[in-house]
């Protein structure tokens, strides 16, 4: 892919990756947009006020966006919690439907909203970001596995349904990484430039990959091809102890 000179919004870019994407690729000489509900956070690039959970304010967002670059060429889905979970607690379903309503049906909404303008304009991708723990599960974060693994299916289905349109589609697939708190969850997580090199070089490979997977990554995302799945799992599992009463 190339990201030089492209018309770029991220959706969900005010703070971790997404804020690191985005000045990677202003850097890279392209016209960046951010969108988020906590835009005071980024006073270097352009941004608008979306609410993914809205679905008015992520059209209001599209229209003002395209008003002021109709060349929009690039949709970055950024939007994401993260929470814990004890399922044998009903009282965990308000942070599943909070995952589920932001994780998955907010990357559907933004999807929704800026399909039809790629596609009319005949060029242009999607970039969509799922996690290591799409395909590998975290048991403490239950729903937000499930969530990304949604999002990685949801992905893959645009993909085949825009072929032939000009409009591809690109998941980014995280590992842990050294941002919003998760240094301090997770000591090994990659440090943020770190995981932004090795991610914008793959990125950048021609042809654009369909999965950008950093090293990190590929132990939990080719587990249950190497065979490692149930003893990962096991492992990962280990954090349930620190739930109450375990």
């Amino acid at each position: 892919m190339d990201i030089h000179d492209r018309t770029v919004l991220i959706v969900g870019g005010t703070s971790g990756i997404g804020r690191g994407l985005a000045r990677r690729l202003a850097d890279a000489g392209s016209t960046v947009v951010v969108g988020g509900r906590d835009t005071g956070r980024v006073d270097d690039l352009e941004t608008v006020s979306v609410d993914v959970t809205d679905p008015g304010s992520v059209l209001r967002a599209r229209d003002e966006v395209l008003t002021a670059h109709p060349d929009l060429d690039l949709v970055v889905t950024m939007s994401g919690v993260m929470l814990l979970e004890d399922l044998r607690d009903p009282a965990h379903f308000a942070s599943s439907a909070t995952t589920i309503d932001v994780n998955l049906l907010g990357t559907i909404r933004v999807l929704d909203a800026f399909t039809p303008h790629l596609v009319a304009q005949g060029h242009g991708d999607f970039l969509t970001v799922t996690s290591g723990i799409a395909f590998m599960p975290f048991p403490l974060m239950a729903t937000y596995g499930a969530s990304k693994a949604a999002v990685h299916a949801y992905s893959e289905a645009l993909r085949a349904q825009l072929a032939g349109t000009g409009v591809g589609v690109t998941e980014l697939v995280p590992p842990a990484v050294a941002t919003a708190g998760q240094e301090q969850v997770n000591p090994n997580a990659l440090p943020l430039d770190a995981y932004l090199d090795e991610a914008v070089g793959l990125l950048t490979q021609t042809p654009t990959p369909h999965e950008v997977v950093v090293e990190r990554a590929q132990a939990l995302r080719w587990a249950e091809r190497d065979g490692t799945y149930a003893a990962l799992l096991e492992q990962r599992s280990q954090s349930l102890a620190t739930l109450p009463g375990r």
